[in-house]
């Protein structure tokens, strides 16, 4: 499962790396998980970015003063985010560029990062469960006392709806019943590949270690999730997109949000 994911991420690597600022709807998770990573994060922290994609968040935090370690499964994510790092000229704030899965954290030492980080749904590509547990306590293990924890799935809910709203005829393939109930898509975006939808207390459940505080959830679409040509237009109205980001803030970390968010992330701190 694991090679399946690599080799698709190396095939579209630019597009995930535009992907979060593709338009005002995608912007949304990435303002939003950047906000709470602000607000989380104590200043001049030592970062892990697990399943990082091409960087995009690296760079930001980066930006900030912040150290990081990047690893991904894609050796084209990892060789891009190279290439962004060093455009953007943050190559002494990234101390490592590793290639390797979220699944085998074995070369960190314990207690060595001030936080980290599974962004963009980089467990949602792990297979089976028991994995997925894996990567939570690995995630743990590597992380000093104090550190907040963020992970960011796939939601189940959201995808449900999107197949009601704009992929009906999807509904009445078997393919649908299989994903809606168990969360797994063995045939993600119409091809052979993988992809684990979350509900929000599943995800919160591989976290159950009394080695965690949980301070928080939060839906990164939000209410705006499978509503993807309707945010892109309300952005148009400044006055509407104001107010929508003030409700948006409001109410993105109910859990009922949360859940029905096409993103959400969790956020822990290591006791």
């Amino acid at each position: 499962m694991l090679e399946i994911t690599r080799k698709d991420y190396n095939r579209i690597y630019e597009r995930e790396w535009t992907r979060l600022i593709r338009d005002p709807y995608h912007r949304l998770e990435l303002e939003t998980t950047l906000f709470f990573l602000n607000k989380y994060l104590t200043k001049n922290s030592f970062i892990l970015d697990a399943g990082s994609g091409p960087g995009r968040y690296t760079i930001e935090l980066a930006k900030k003063g912040h150290n990081l370690v990047l690893l991904d499964l894609s050796e084209k994510n990892v060789e891009f985010a190279k290439q962004k790092i060093k455009e953007e000229g943050v190559e002494n704030k990234v101390k490592e560029c590793i290639a390797g899965s979220i699944t085998d954290l074995s070369r960190f030492k314990d207690n060595s990062f001030d936080s980290v980080l599974c962004l963009g749904g980089a467990l949602s590509h792990i297979h089976p469960e028991k994995e997925r547990k894996k990567v939570i306590t690995e995630l743990i293990r590597i992380s000093k006392k104090n550190a907040p924890i963020f992970v960011s799935v796939m939601g189940r809910l959201s995808i449900i709806n999107l197949s009601l709203v704009v992929q009906n005829e999807e509904i009445k393939k078997k393919h649908f019943l299989n994903y809606s109930l168990t969360g797994d898509d063995f045939y993600w975006f119409g091809r052979k590949r993988f992809a684990h939808y979350f509900l929000l207390e599943e995800l919160k459940k591989l976290f159950d270690t009394k080695k965690v505080k949980f301070i928080t959830q939060v839906g990164l679409e939000g209410l705006a999730s499978s509503q993807i040509s309707l945010i892109n237009e309300l952005n148009n109205n400044k006055k509407a997109w104001k107010n929508w980001i003030a409700v948006h803030q409001k109410y993105c970390t109910s859990p009922s949000v949360a859940d029905v968010s096409n993103h959400f992330m969790v956020i822990y701190k290591k006791l």
